[in-house]
Order: structure tokens, then sequence, then C-alpha cells
């Protein structure tokens, strides 16, 4: 192409003129084709954006615009479910949600609520009104679609909804799935039991986002009479006390608590109010026995100090700021009893229920062993569960030599029993928790509860020599991951089973429907049996871990701590 025509007989025809003239020649040429492919670049950007696929929907709160992924299902990111409230009403339930009159872009990711370091990182955005969902749709016309909640984990003081993602799992076309953030550490679960810090604030999101799930998913197709509950650790012990809270009734159909239950020993604070003053004392305020002295100072202290103490390295697997049971302050209450006495009174509303862990649960804290082992061998007293109760320091010594006996029996705790490690963290933190929980929803009438333990070791190079499923490794199977092209054949198959497992309970209630090609998997006993050994190949099994639930069964009977509401 000719860009600029220069006729020579009208050039002076002075040398150094001639020079000038065609190097400036040259350099206008050069701007030319740069502007020239500058505008084919923006043309070619404005044909890819005006290609880019979008769903609009008009929910209760305004129009909405979400996106179509690499996946191809349409992502709605960031739509405000409730309001945090904020100053010192920050620990108060949530506000309702925000209007708007012209069409949301529903595109703003990883939004995290206030929390330690270990939630965030430097492409989050903490902002304290951080209450808000992630909803995947599928591209179909199909509506009235089974709806999945996923509730992310994070031990009740760290993480976000968007964490992992469930898009997979929409791409089948046959649910609608949502993520969501709620308040963590103190800011969700500080309790009081006073009017402006009454306790569960966080619990109290939760069923904001199911409330809000009610009244607008049926704009993006789905079913409100057909949602299932799912998460993993918190995200579990979460989905398991909306079991049994008063509040919840009605908001789920299904429920899938993955390593975790309302039972589990860090689920619910034994006494909030030591709680609240343990931890004020550690952020260097004294007057803790002042309860509006108290209730001042937390409502006051800036969110970089209240979020500044890790409470993870706890000898005995407690996490502080977890649910609490509400004192009656003429409120709504989450939870206003001891779930395992609602449990054993058959006093909820009972739901299929697709509950089980995987076999190496106590990896989780394969980070302290180094430390740890030494101060049980001196102590091992220290790490027995924080929902134990003795009436004496010897008592609780006899006791906890029992259950070092029991775990390790006359060795020393090292290298060579870190297996035996692994299964006592396995036990006291997770596993009888949900044992015991599945035990008395069968008792109470449940006839719907599918017990499994997943085993299938996806790294095959564990530390320590040692074999096995790490701490919700389930639901990492079921849920996306980053560059799943990369993964091994084996741990492809079996994401594929798991997550078509997981699809069978939320569109039917079962794992394995009785068409499926699946070996049967029939509901558990009271005995918590029979339970589904879920590796590459699948296998029914009696008793899930008989002899160490029957001992732990042993000790909560004579050392059980109930949990109180806040006393002052």
């Amino acid at each position: 192409m000719t860009f600029f025509c220069v006729n020579k007989s009208e050039v002076i025809k002075n040398p150094i003129t001639e020079m000038m003239v065609k190097i400036n020649l040259k350099v206008l040429c050069y701007i030319f084709q740069i502007m020239t492919t500058l505008v084919l670049v923006f043309l070619v950007l404005c044909k890819l954006v005006a290609a880019e696929e979008y769903l609009d929907v008009t929910i209760d709160q305004g129009p909405v615009r979400g996106y179509k992924t690499s996946d191809g299902v349409f992502a709605f990111y960031g739509i405000h479910y409730a309001t945090a409230p904020t100053g010192p009403q920050r620990f108060n339930a949530p506000l309702p949600p925000p209007t708007w009159e012209d069409t949301f872009e529903a595109t703003e990711r990883l939004i995290i609520c206030p929390q330690a370091a270990r939630g965030g990182g430097q492409f989050m955005k903490t902002v304290e009104d951080c209450l808000v969902t992630n909803i995947y749709v599928p591209d179909t016309d199909e509506k009235n679609l089974p709806v999945v909640v996923f509730f992310h984990g994070g031990a009740y003081q760290y993480g976000y909804g968007e964490s992992k993602e469930p898009q997979k799992i929409v791409k089948t076309k046959k649910v609608i799935a949502l993520n969501f953030n709620y308040r963590v550490g103190p800011n969700g679960f500080l309790c009081l039991g006073t009017k402006d810090v009454p306790g569960n604030a966080a619990m109290k999101d939760q069923v904001a986002l199911l409330r809000w799930v009610q009244q607008n998913i049926k704009y993006f197709g789905g079913n409100p009479a057909d949602v299932t509950i799912a998460g993993c650790s918190a995200g579990g012990s979460s989905v398991d006390l909306h079991l049994v809270s008063k509040m919840s009734r009605g908001l789920f159909k299904k429920a899938i608590p993955e390593s975790s239950a309302n039972l589990c020993s860090y689920s619910v604070q034994p006494d909030p109010i030591e709680y609240a003053q343990n931890y004020a004392k550690l952020l260097n305020f004294t007057n803790v026995d002042d309860i509006q002295a108290l209730e001042e100072f937390y409502k006051n202290v800036p969110f970089s100090v209240l979020n500044s103490i890790n409470v993870m390295e706890n000898l005995d697997s407690s996490v502080t700021f977890v649910p609490c049971i509400e004192r009656d302050l003429g409120q709504e209450m989450f939870l206003d009893t001891d779930p395992s006495y609602v449990l054993k009174t058959g006093a909820y509303r009972k739901v299929p229920m697709l509950y089980g862990f995987t076999d190496m649960e106590g990896m989780l804290r394969l980070s302290f062993f180094p430390t740890w082992k030494g101060l049980m061998n001196e102590n091992f007293a220290d790490f027995l569960p924080e929902n134990l109760q003795f009436q004496s320091e010897e008592e609780k010594q006899r006791v906890a030599r029992k259950v070092k006996n029991f775990y390790f029996g006359n060795r020393t705790v090292d290298e060579s029993t870190i297996a035996n490690f692994v299964d006592y963290i396995t036990d006291i933190t997770f596993t009888h928790g949900m044992l015991k929980s599945a035990a008395l929803q069968t008792k109470a009438g449940n006839n719907n509860v599918y017990l499994y333990e997943y085993v299938f070791d996806k790294s095959g190079n564990l530390p320590y020599n040692l074999h096995g499923a790490n701490h919700c490794d389930q639901s990492m199977a079921v849920l996306d991951e980053a560059n799943e092209e990369d993964l091994s054949a084996e741990y492809k198959q079996m994401k594929s089973t798991m997550r078509d497992l997981w699809l069978n309970f939320i569109l039917t209630g079962k794992p394995v429907p009785a068409e499926s090609s699946y070996p049967q998997w029939p509901p558990a006993n009271t005995n918590r049996s029979p339970h589904m050994v879920l590796n590459t190949t699948m296998e029914l099994k009696g008793k899930l871990q008989p002899k160490r639930a029957k001992f732990w069964d042993n000790i909560y009977s004579k050392y059980y701590r109930k949990p109180i509401p806040p006393t002052y």
C-alpha cells in the first residue's frame, strides 16, 4: 500500500533539504503504520467484546449481567445477597442487600471478608461489606433446575466463596451452583450475648444467603424447592449446624457435610465469654471481667488488630471463634441449644445426608508435628479435645494416659509413630464428631444417611511415607482445580467418579440411584453401617471405624463438656 506520493520535480535540488524530506517521510510512514495497526487491534478487540456471550437476569434487587466462561457456563460474580453492618454494629445480623436500576455487571471477583493474612493474597479485595455470592448457570433453556450451594471452609477463621469453583458440575447442564462469602474469625463469631454482639453473625449471614436463594434463584432457572447445601471442614460443620437450626428450616432439601459435623469438637464454643476474655487479653486488653468494657473494646478495635492473632495453633485443636449457643435476647437465634440435644430428641427436619470423611484427615496438622511430638510426650493431657471436662487434674491425666495408650501403646510419639499421630488428630478433630452425629441421626429416624470414607491418594508423594487422602481431598475431587488437563489419568478418573456420585445425590438424594452402573450404596443404620470406601474402585463395607468410634463414644459419655450460652 502506498501511503504518500512525492513529485520529485517539485523537490528543491538541495542535498540537505532532500535528505530531510526523505527522513520526514520515513518517520511519517512509521507513525501511520503504527496508528493503522492500533486501529486494527482496537477493531479486533471491539469485535471480541461484542462477541462475548452474556446472560441478563432481573432479580429482586435489579437487573444483573453474567458472562460465559471458558467452561461454557454463565458466571455472575460479586452479587450482594446482604449488607454487612459496619462500625459499632459490625457484630450484628446482616442487613438487607442493596438495590439498583441500571444493569449490574456481575464481574467483580476475589472479594473477601476481613480476616487473618492466611486467607488473603495480593489479588484479593478485602472489604468490610463482603457478603457476596457467585452464581454459576448452565447454558441451557431448561428451567426449574436443582440448586447446590457450596459453603467454603477455613476453620471459621479465613476463606472466601470463590476459593473453589463448581463450573465442571454446572457444565453438565443439570444444576445451578452458588458459593458465597460469610464473615469469619472474631467478626463472624464473637459471642457476648449482648444486643450488639449476640453471636453467630456469620451463621446468620449463611441463613441470609439461603433466604436470598429462595427468593431469587428462580430468575436464574433454579428450583428453590430443591436446594442442596454442601461444604467441607468449617463448611461441612456449617452445613450440619443448619440441620439443627430453627432459622434454617425449609431452606434446603438435601445436605452434604464433608469432613466435619455439628458435633465435632471445634464446631461450637464451650464457653463464649471465656473465649472472648482470653482473646482480648492476647490483644492487650485487661479489663475483661467488665462485660460492657469488653464489648466496647471489641466494637471499636480496628480490624487489623482484631485479626492479628493466630488461633490455629492451639494444642487442643480448638480455633476460638466458631458458632455458639446464643443467649435469648428476644432476637432471632441461629442456635439456642446444644446440637447433640436436638439430634437426640429428633426435633429437627430430617433430610437426605451424604456424610463422610477422608482416611487421613489429621495430615492437616502435620506442620505442627515437629513441635507437638515432644510436647505430647511431656504432657499428653494438653492435647485432649476442648469439649471434654474433668473433675480434677488427676482425672484428666488418667484419661490422657488411656487415650495415649489407645493410639500409641507404650511407644514414643515420634517419626516412627506419625501414622498414629495422624489417626489421633483425625479422630478428635473430625471423624468421631461425624460418626456420633450419624449415629444420633439414624436413631432419630433419618433413613437416608449415606456414609463413606474417601481414601484415594492423589499425590503419591506424601511426607513421612504416609499414604491416603488428606483433609477435604474428597471436596477437591468434586470441585474445579487449576490445569486439570495436567492431572494424572487415575486422578482424572477419580474426579469423574466423584462428580458423578455427588451430582447423583444432588439430583436424586441418593449417591447411587437404582439404575446406576456404580455398586449399590444403601443408607446407614444405627450401627454406622454400611459405608462406601471411595477409591479407584468402590467397595461397600460394614461399620465405619468401629473400634475408634466406640472408644470415643465411651470417653464422651463420661466427660462431655456441654456448651453453654454467654453467661455473666
